[in-house]
């Protein structure tokens, strides 16, 4: 039975008319189909981000045709076979069909061929190995492609420990894919190659191995997936920190944000955690965010009156003590009311400035030196301890620099 993609809006899209037409001009109808996400989210209907197209053509032909049809054009991986083509500001993924020559594990030494069974036979999952026309028709090489969609089935194109020793990244993909898209217990025998071969992931970049870990924390409930990659093994060879717990458990159900689960993988330790966040490579933003948040934990406590959550946001500022606070509720989902109060306040109120410098404490008498930092230090922990009063101030100065005699 024929299955076609229907009330796709990308399919029917004139970027994506002018894009194919340029490719069938240069190579005739039926040189170029939709691959990949784009045909597999359609199907189950799940947004499109991505539009990836394969072709017959020879990526130097693609190139010609993209430009021939004044569309851009831009070589993102020709030696590969990719061309990117822009179209209404939209680009699109162009690569030549492809078989293996030879693999390391990290990357592959490619040639090109016109045999579409070829190109499906080098991807990763079934679910992945489907194409589809320009008028939606979806070819499914292997014959389970269609089938794996809808089923929510993640299973390796033949032989699972084949694929994975093509490029080991293809174990934290599994993963990934089933957060996503699978349903029901992993697939046993990619389960089982997995766990055998977890320990060649040693080889692949940092950068690589982050991308695919914060994706599969993205996914709407990545926890099935996560506790599968720890019983596999497979979590210890990436994040030897980092354990499914309780309190990752609740933080999935109540957070979306990709880097609060990671923070609830790894312990409140801010020395752990910066080895963690800078062995995998991730961004500064996210490892100061990561770091800062663990610093901040031993400060924060679900209990704290308003008085005391306004000092803590003052000095760890807001970032920090929100993610402590995210943290102390997974900890304690019970407790939700008392976080979500603490997290509007800390949304809510703006931290004043500290009201005095060191021009009020010359014109005081304090000469510059040593003892302007002391008294600022000590105005401000005063003024913190009162909850920020707004007056007052040159006569906190002044009993700091001539205390009353008792």
């Amino acid at each position: 039975m024929t299955t076609r993609l229907a009330g796709q809006p990308w399919l029917t899209a004139s970027a994506t008319r002018a894009v194919i037409a340029a490719l069938e001009a240069a190579g005739g109808p039926g040189c170029a189909r939709f691959v990949g996400g784009c045909v597999r989210n359609s199907l189950i209907g799940q947004p499109v981000a991505d539009i990836d197209i394969a072709t017959t053509l020879k990526p130097e032909d693609t190139d010609r045709a993209i430009r021939a049809a004044g569309l851009k054009a831009v070589p993102t991986g020709i030696a590969h076979g990719t061309v990117t083509a822009v179209a209404e500001r939209r680009p699109f993924e162009i690569t030549s069909l492809r078989r293996d020559v030879s693999t390391d594990g990290r990357k592959a030494t490619v040639a090109f061929t016109d045999d579409w069974a070829e190109d499906a036979a080098r991807r990763d999952f079934r679910l992945n190995a489907l194409y589809a026309d320009a008028a939606g028709e979806v070819f499914d090489p292997t014959g389970e492609g269609v089938a794996d969609a809808l089923a929510g089935r993640i299973i390796f194109v033949g032989d699972p420990e084949t694929r994975i020793r093509e490029d080991f990244l293809r174990i934290l993909r599994f993963f990934r894919f089933h957060a996503w898209y699978g349903r029901g217990a992993p697939d046993p025998a990619a389960l089982a190659a997995c766990r055998e071969l977890a320990p060649g992931m040693v080889r692949l970049s940092a950068e690589r191995v982050s991308s695919e870990l914060m994706k599969l924390l993205a996914a709407s409930d990545p926890r099935a997936a996560m506790a599968a990659m720890a019983e596999a093994g497979v979590l210890e060879q990436i994040l030897p920190e980092g354990q499914p717990s309780a309190a990752f458990e609740a933080a999935v159900q109540q957070e979306t944000d990709a880097v609060v689960r990671l923070m609830l993988l790894l312990p409140a330790d801010e020395v752990v955690v910066r080895e963690a966040a800078t062995r995998l490579r991730l961004s500064n933003a996210v490892r100061d965010r990561l770091a800062h948040a663990a610093a901040a934990y031993p400060a924060v406590d679900l209990s704290m009156s308003d008085r005391e959550a306004r000092a803590g946001l003052y000095r760890l500022g807001a970032p920090a003590f929100s993610d402590a606070v995210r943290r102390r509720r997974a900890e304690a989902p019970g407790r939700a009311d008392e976080a979500r109060s603490l997290l509007d306040l800390a949304g809510g109120w703006a931290p004043p400035r500290l009201p005095v410098g060191g021009r009020d404490l010359a014109r005081l008498g304090v000469e510059p030196g040593p003892d302007t930092g002391r008294l600022l230090k000590a105005f401000e922990d005063g003024w913190i301890a009162d909850d920020f009063p707004t007056t007052g101030h040159a006569e906190r100065l002044a009993a700091l620099i001539s205390p009353p005699r008792g």
